[in-house]
């Protein structure tokens, strides 16, 4: 999405360390990230800022928290095909605003293809596409529906299948993540379109394992499942959060509520898709008891990998909107040690 006639230079610092000569090398400095690496984007910004160099900042972090961030030039917020071709032109016109935000929703239709080629791959132990953006549900601890709306929005299965390609040629040969919100956002796309193509292109050699996020409503429709696994899903993250209906009212967790949890993990694994189940902690009602009633779940419905996460709040989330008393998610909390720890 940067002029092509530019030169450029990914520095993932979850994988390396930014050195002096990136700095030195760079001219203007992108800055991207999500809360939890919050910390982490205030010290790689004052390292920018101590080398004189131009900062833009854009991504989940800054858009729901830029007023944090002080010593950053120039805010592209919101979803960058929207916000970062204005900041491109003024910047060309060296007429360049502080701050670039708009709440249109674009058409991924025409979202470009990343560029492989700047990622060090031999780093990474899976790599990642999306299909969608957005999703129908609206969780309450969960940032996702704030910025990019409750209906997903669609890629094309061809441009998906580029994805992979383009994946391919860099020399990938692992699994790769859709990072979609809700892969099961729309089960009519995947189901007719999106789904049996992949199945071709898996048929034709590549062999690609895949894993995804879904909701749990994915146990409801086996057809949806054997057509996953038919193209290469093995692994499927599911928010489960907490087994106790009162915390899942209380979280706005709708599509769990009334379900017998166990027996739809189970139906998941036995269609083929491991699920990595998730628990959230932080509300009011996520107590000790709702944690260990959580594990107890787990260990029943046969996960074999149960995430534990800690809410971090952030501007555009509402945790406490429907519940009478303040909640102590009011407070960042500490991470539990021996815990894995996820924030969206």
């Amino acid at each position: 999405m940067l002029p092509e006639d530019w030169a450029k230079r990914l520095v993932d610092v979850n994988v390396r360390k930014l050195r002096a000569s990136d700095l030195d090398w760079a001219d203007l400095v992108f800055v991207s990230g999500m809360i939890a690496q919050q910390d982490s984007a205030h010290e790689l910004i004052a390292r920018c800022r101590a080398a004189g160099k131009k900062i833009v900042a854009g991504g989940p972090l800054f858009t729901l928290g830029h007023e944090q961030f002080p010593d950053v030039d120039h805010f592209v917020l919101n979803e960058a095909e929207v916000t970062l071709p204005e900041f491109l032109r003024d910047f060309e016109r060296h007429t360049a605003r502080r701050m670039y935000a708009s709440l249109d929703l674009p058409d991924i239709r025409q979202t470009p293809p990343p560029l492989w080629e700047l990622a060090d791959m031999r780093r990474y132990a899976t790599m990642s596409v999306q299909f969608s953006r957005g999703c129908p549900f609206d969780c309450e601890f969960c940032n996702i529906t704030a910025m990019f709306g409750h209906r997903p929005r669609l890629k094309s299965t061809a441009q998906v299948i580029a994805q992979l390609e383009g994946l391919r040629r860099a020399g990938w040969r692992g699994s790769v993540f859709f990072v979609d919100d809700n892969f099961i956002g729309n089960k009519h796309v995947l189901k007719e379109e999106l789904l049996p193509a992949l199945i071709r292109w898996q048929q034709s050699g590549r062999g690609t394992p895949l894993f995804t996020e879904a909701s749990i409503n994915l146990a409801d429709d086996e057809e949806l499942m054997r057509l996953m696994v038919e193209a290469g899903f093995n692994q499927v993250f599911v928010g489960i959060e907490t087994p106790e209906e009162a915390g899942l009212a209380e979280c706005n967790k709708r599509q769990n509520q009334k379900r017998n949890l166990v027996a739809d993990v189970q139906r998941i694994q036995r269609a083929g898709l491991e699920v990595r189940g998730d628990s959230s902690s932080g509300s009011t009602v996520t107590r000790p008891r709702s944690l260990r009633a959580s594990s107890s779940s787990s260990r029943k419905a046969g996960s074999s990998r149960q995430w534990s996460a800690c809410c971090r709040p952030s501007p555009a989330q509402s945790f406490t909107s429907g519940s009478p008393n303040p909640s102590p998610i009011e407070a960042t909390p500490p991470r539990p040690r021996r815990w894995k720890h996820r924030s969206r």
